[in-house]
């Protein structure tokens, strides 16, 4: 079973990502739906046993999901390659203006150097790039101990010294 790192542990991987273009039956299991699948949901014949999730590309609006978010078992945004920030700024928003409180996963193209700054704009699980070690990219969540900036995981440093 594929290994993800969430709320900064190594965990199995519990959900399939179904692929966009994905046709007939869906696989057994939980599932992350792509964004057309999940707004479809519905119509579908999805097992009650099992967990459902969506996922979004990065060039996809992240408001497609306004109202949506309240079944979602897990969101994930996916970086297609690691040059693509747009996810950074999809993740900011489901978490900050959409309110969502759930597991916030980056998929795709997900690398070491990245994984800290996810975590400030509110990804809380990474799916890392098979051909890389989780573990290693793990330790990428304490690359830095100080941040001057606010984000979505901390006050900025000049409020937190001053309170």
């Amino acid at each position: 079973m594929r290994r993800i790192i969430k709320d900064k542990q190594i965990v199995s991987d519990s959900f399939t990502v179904v692929a966009k273009d994905a046709e007939g039956d869906l696989p057994e299991g939980n599932l992350l739906l792509p964004l057309q699948l999940w707004l479809q949901r519905k119509e579908l014949k999805l097992a009650a046993e099992n967990e459902y999730g969506v996922w979004i590309d990065s060039d996809q609006d992240p408001f497609e999901l306004k109202d949506q978010l309240e079944d979602a078992a897990a969101v994930a945004v996916n970086f297609p390659v690691f040059s693509d920030g747009r996810g950074y700024s999809s993740g900011r928003l489901i978490r900050e203006r959409l309110g969502y409180t759930g597991e916030l996963r980056a998929i795709g193209d997900v690398l070491l150097d990245q994984l800290f700054f996810m975590l400030r704009c509110g990804f809380n699980a990474y799916a890392v790039r098979s051909d890389r070690c989780i573990e290693e990219a793990l330790q990428g969540l304490e690359a830095f101990s100080l941040s001057y900036q606010g984000a979505n995981d901390k006050a900025p440093l000049f409020r937190v010294g001053a309170a």
